[in-house]
């Protein structure tokens, strides 16, 4: 008897709903006319669009976006505004009553990175150039209400202004330039990526400078209004650089999903014959539908590495300059000096190790600056509690420099594993890590934190924050070790299994098979055996397949 039709309504309509969704995270093709081709082979006046017009434009965009990081400079100022301010008999100084304007901060690093995951389809549908304005707006929407919450003293409306509206808007321009970037640069992915985020962590430095005189001259209140509409003006104009490349484009000998071609813009059939057989072998992931890599294992091997590579960078450096003034009893004026420093290092691993990823590779540059992270997390408390603290500097700073070079690798390590008509959404879903590490892990430093001055320890007791980092330790060593067994060599991710392999790892060039068998090391020859027999059985099916086909 044939199943009839649910006419459940609330079925329907999850049913509709799941389709949505598989809709939403399947197709991201592009469709321009042919008028709107043409007219993106021009910046203006018919100059020449030339790609490296992107850098100077997604870096100054990318610094506006970075304001994010400068929001504690407006904690004290808005709890004072709102809340007033009373007098500490201890210090002798003024402060507020209330300390809830950093909430903000939290709601909108966990806005960014769910905006940029659910938007980032949607970019590669619609273009980065649609997505910069209206993220940009929707940024400029956030400053204008928060304005007016500071304004009225309504805190909830500070929430939803700069933390919800504000967070979203940002989640969108971030992915934009760089999903641009990642398909003009496919010889230089690495350098391309590196340089629009690491504009990321200069607006972080640069900007938070302005408020103070900005907040003296003006008010608070309007310090936002005059903010958001400078920031505005400035993201309109840079978000009328962005596009993608047309279609045919090619450069270096390369087109954009980094296939060989000719002089003529064909794919160099000579060249890429030997890899035809593996079409799909060479590079799976260019042509990979955006719910299958997803929901990939590689995918989701990289969100944990990623998270873990994360973690440190967000949770502890953002306590440096508590730390600088209780552990080692710095003034507050050299704390300040430190933590810009440190915002040079952030800005400097972004682009270093982007740069040098072109080289290295994305897996080995990843290696190097979790491997990094493990021995600096290790050798901290030591360090804190002897209170050497010309090594502390050493650390941190280097600890740092791998938090940036993180961000700075990660697109043009995706872009490689999926291919660029994926790189929006990627992105997008991989920021919910960062949200996660900075949100989760900001709270559970705190409450433990929170916990040890409870139970008689000061703040000027290393061992407040050594305790935390023994779990930030555990969480940046699972990032490392999951990290070993991403699969970015072409045997690793096609390759049978074999009878009882549950995972698969190289170290050193050499393969090694993980199952119920243990661990199984491959020579070079016995890998090469089994590719070529793989292979041969691929261009057999192929072969069976076109004659039946053809029968």
């Amino acid at each position: 008897m044939a199943t009839q039709p649910s006419t459940n309504p609330e079925s329907s309509s999850s049913n509709a709903l799941v389709r949505a969704i598989h809709r939403h995270y399947s197709d991201t093709t592009y469709e321009r006319s042919a008028q709107t081709i043409e007219r993106e082979k021009y910046l203006l006046c018919n100059i020449p669009f030339n790609r490296w017009a992107m850098f100077p434009t997604a870096f100054i965009f990318q610094a506006i976006c970075g304001s994010l990081y400068a929001w504690s400079v407006f904690n004290d100022p808005i709890d004072g505004f709102i809340y007033g301010r009373v007098l500490n008999p201890a210090t002798g100084k003024s402060a507020p009553p209330v300390h809830n304007a950093a909430i903000t901060f939290y709601i909108a690093v966990g806005c960014f990175g769910l905006s940029a995951a659910l938007n980032g389809p949607w970019l590669e549908r619609h273009g980065p150039r649609l997505a910069a304005f209206i993220g940009s707006t929707v940024f400029f929407a956030g400053n204008m209400v928060a304005a007016i919450g500071i304004y009225t003293k309504i805190i909830p409306l500070l929430y939803l202004g700069y933390g919800v509206l504000g967070g979203a808007g940002l989640g969108l321009c971030y992915i934009s330039p760089v999903s641009a970037l990642q398909k003009w640069f496919p010889d230089r992915r690495g350098l391309a990526a590196g340089f629009a985020v690491c504009g990321f962590g200069a607006g972080s430095i640069v900007l938070a400078k302005i408020p103070q005189p900005l907040i003296a001259a003006v008010g608070l209140p309007l310090t936002f209004v005059v903010l958001g509409c400078c920031y505005y003006a400035a993201m309109m104009i840079c978000a009328f650089v962005f596009r993608v490349p047309p279609p045919g484009f090619q450069v270096n000998g390369m087109d954009m999903y980094r296939n060989k071609v000719t002089k003529h813009g064909d794919l160099d059939q000579e060249s890429n014959e030997a890899e035809k057989a593996a079409g799909q072998f060479r590079d799976p992931g260019a042509t990979m539908v955006l719910s299958d890599a997803i929901f990939s294992k590689e995918y989701r091997i990289i969100y944990i590495m990623f998270f873990g590579n994360s973690i440190a960078g967000l949770v502890f450096l953002s306590r440096l300059a508590n730390i600088i003034t209780d552990v080692f009893n710095k003034d507050a004026a050299t704390a300040a000096t430190i933590v810009a420093i440190n915002g040079g290092f952030n800005l400097g691993g972004r682009l270093f190790f982007s740069t040098v990823s072109d080289r290295l590779g994305r897996k080995n540059s990843f290696f190097v600056m979790l491997f990094s992270q493990v021995v600096i997390l290790s050798t901290l408390p030591i360090i804190m509690e002897k209170r050497v603290y010309w090594a502390f500097l050493l650390v941190v700073w280097s600890l740092t420099a791998c938090y940036g070079g993180g961000f700075g690798c990660i697109p043009a390590f995706l872009c490689d594993m999926f291919g660029p008509s994926n790189i929006g959404a990627l992105h997008g879903i991989i920021l919910t890590a960062w949200s996660l590490a900075g949100v989760g892990g900001g709270l559970l430093f705190t409450e433990v934190y929170n916990h040890l001055l409870a139970n008689g320890r000061t703040t000027k007791d290393p061992y407040v924050y050594s305790l935390n980092l023994r779990w930030i330790l555990g969480v940046a060593c699972v990032g490392f070790l999951f990290l070993l067994f991403v699969g970015t060599n072409i045997h690793d991710r096609l390759l049978p299994k074999a009878k009882g392999e549950f995972a698969r790892l190289r170290i050193f060039g050499r393969l090694a098979r993980v199952g119920s068998f243990g661990v199984r090391w491959m020579t070079k020859a016995e890998e090469e055996a089994e590719w070529e027999t793989y292979v041969d059985q691929r261009n057999q099916q192929a072969m069976a397949a076109a004659k039946s086909a053809a029968a």
